[in-house]
C-alpha cells in the first residue's frame, strides 16, 4: 500500500479524478481541485451534468477516463461512497491504478476505507486535500 504520509503522497501523485467536482465557482467541489490543478496536477473532473469544467473534459465516471489516475479525490455525500469505491474497484482491476482515495472534510465510510485499504489503495478520509496540500508541500 502506497504511503498516506502528505509529503510523500503529493510528490507521487501527478493525475487527480475529482468525483463531484462541481461548476459553481463558490463550493468547496469546485475550488479545491482548481487550486490542485493551479498547482500542477492533471485533473479530470467527473459530473453527470457538465461537459466542461475550468476548461477541462468532465468524465460521467471513472472507467471513461482514458488516461492514468493517481488519485481519487471524492466530494460526495458519505452514504455514496461505497458505490464510488466499488465503481474505483473495477477500475483498479482493470486499469491497475488509482494509488489513493482521499476523502474530503466531513466525508467518511470505513466500510470503504476497508474494501479500498483490503485492494492496497491507500486511503485518506475527513481531511480537506487543500489544507493538507498547503501545509505539506513547501513553497
Amino acid at each position: 500500500m502506497k504511503s498516506t504520509e502528505y509529503p510523500a503522497l503529493f510528490a507521487d501523485v501527478k493525475t487527480i479524478a475529482v468525483h463531484g467536482m462541481s461548476r459553481a465557482a463558490n463550493k468547496p467541489s469546485h475550488s479545491v481541485p482548481r487550486y490542485m490543478h493551479e498547482q500542477g496536477y492533471e485533473l479530470f473532473p467527473i459530473n453527470p451534468y457538465a461537459d466542461e469544467i475550468l476548461g477541462l473534459r468532465v468524465y460521467r465516471n471513472l472507467l471513461d477516463i482514458p488516461e492514468r489516475i493517481d488519485l481519487l479525490n471524492v466530494f460526495r455525500p458519505s452514504h455514496q461512497v461505497t458505490a464510488v469505491v466499488e465503481e474505483a474497484l473495477e477500475r483498479r482491476r482493470l486499469r491497475g491504478d488509482i494509488d489513493y482515495i482521499w476523502l474530503q472534510l466531513g466525508i467518511m465510510n470505513d466500510e470503504a476505507r476497508a474494501m479500498a485499504e483490503a485492494a492496497g489503495i491507500a486511503f485518506v478520509q475527513n481531511r480537506c486535500i487543500y489544507v493538507e496540500h498547503l501545509h505539506a508541500v513547501p513553497g
